[in-house]
C-alpha cells in the first residue's frame, strides 16, 4: 500500500508571482545582438607560451567577461583549457559537465574515471563522459588541449545526470591514418577541407565525438587554400603543428568572387587555440613548405542535433 507524502506549499501574494514578468515589444527584442542586450563571441588567440614551462597545472581559457556570464567560458556552451603535467605528477579535472574531449599534444600517460583506465600518448585523442572525477597521470611531461561543456550546464542550471557514453581513445596512428585515407582520396584537392570527424557509435544521427560536441582533425597541405565555410557553431581552433605562413582569414561577409570581405587574419603557432565566432565565414592558407593540421572541437554535436548547425560552403 502506497503510503500518503505530505506537501507543505507556501502561499504567494499577487505581487510575488507576477515580480518577475516582464514584456518586450517584438522587433526591439528579437535579435538581442543586434539590440546590443548580448554580446558576440570575441576573436581571441591563446599561445603555447601559457603552458609550454612550469609546474602542473590547468590554464583556462576564460572569456567569460567578454559573454557577459558569471561561470568560467570560452563561449556560450564550451570551456577550452591547457594542461600541463610535469612527469611523475597528476592532475585532476572534475567539471559538471556532459562531455570532455582531449588532445594529447607531447608527452605520455594514463587517464583515469572510475574504473575505467586508458594511457595516452602525442597525437592521441580521447573523450570522458562527466559525472566524475578524472585523474590525469604524466609518465612523462604532457601538454594537452581539453574541452568540455561545463558552461551548457551552468547556463541551463542542471547537473549531469547520466553519461551518455563511455571513455572513448582514438590513437594517433589511426587517426593520422584515415586522414591519410581523405587526404590521398581522388578529388581531395577540390574539397572545402582536407579532414575526419571523431565519431561514437552512440551518436549514428550527429557522427559527432560527443552528443554535445564535435571534433574534427584537418590537414592544410604545403602552398594550398581551403575555401571559406561558416556554421552556427563556435569553433575553438587548436593548432598542433605548422611552420610560419599558415593562417586563417575569419570574416562576416563574402564577396562576388567567394572572398572574405575585410577579414581578421590569425596566424598560426604550433600549441596554439583561437576562437572562430559562430556565423562567420573563415578559410585557411598555407603559405608554407610543410603539411599543417588544425583541431576544431565545436559545440557542433548540439547543433547537428537541433538541425542549425546550418553549415555553408563558398563556391
Amino acid at each position: 500500500m502506497l503510503e500518503k507524502t505530505a506537501y507543505s506549499t507556501l502561499q504567494l501574494t499577487d505581487d510575488e508571482v507576477t515580480r518577475d514578468a516582464e514584456y518586450f515589444e517584438y522587433t526591439s527584442s528579437a535579435n538581442p545582438i543586434g539590440a546590443k542586450l548580448i554580446s558576440r563571441v570575441p576573436y581571441r588567440s591563446f599561445f603555447g607560451s601559457l603552458y609550454d614551462s612550469g609546474p602542473t597545472r590547468i590554464v583556462p581559457l576564460d572569456l567569460s567577461s567578454d559573454l557577459g556570464c558569471d561561470y568560467p567560458a570560452t563561449g556560450p556552451a564550451l570551456m577550452a583549457n591547457f594542461l600541463r603535467i610535469v612527469a611523475g605528477e597528476k592532475l585532476s579535472v572534475n567539471p559538471n559537465a556532459t562531455s570532455q574531449v582531449f588532445y594529447v599534444l607531447d608527452g605520455s600517460g594514463t587517464v583515469a574515471q572510475k574504473e575505467v583506465s586508458l594511457t595516452f600518448a602525442t597525437g592521441d585523442f580521447f573523450s570522458l563522459p562527466g559525472g566524475a572525477e578524472t585523474v590525469l597521470a604524466a609518465d612523462s611531461t604532457a601538454r594537452l588541449y581539453y574541452v568540455n561543456d561545463a558552461p551548457l550546464l551552468a547556463y541551463l542550471g542542471v547537473e549531469t545526470a547520466r553519461a551518455r557514453f563511455t571513455p572513448t581513445l582514438y590513437p594517433a596512428a589511426r587517426a593520422q591514418e584515415e586522414l591519410q585515407k581523405v587526404a590521398t582520396a581522388p578529388g581531395a584537392g577540390q574539397r572545402n577541407r582536407v579532414s575526419i570527424l571523431l565519431g561514437n557509435t552512440h551518436f549514428p544521427q550527429t557522427r559527432t565525438v560527443t552528443h554535445s560536441m564535435w571534433a574534427m582533425f584537418g590537414a592544410v597541405a604545403p602552398n594550398t587554400s581551403q575555401k571559406p565555410h561558416r556554421h552556427q557553431s563556435i569553433a575553438l581552433d587548436f593548432i598542433p603543428d605548422c611552420k610560419p605562413g599558415v593562417y586563417t582569414l575569419v570574416g562576416t561577409e563574402l564577396d562576388a568572387d567567394g572572398n572574405i570581405v575585410d577579414p581578421v587574419r590569425v596566424d598560426w603557432e604550433p600549441g596554439m587555440a583561437f576562437v572562430t565566432p559562430p556565423g562567420y565565414w573563415h578559410a585557411h592558407f598555407n603559405e608554407s613548405d610543410k603539411l599543417a593540421h588544425v583541431i576544431p572541437l565545436q559545440d557542433a554535436g548540439l547543433q547537428t542535433y537541433l538541425r542549425s548547425l546550418d553549415i555553408q560552403f563558398a563556391r
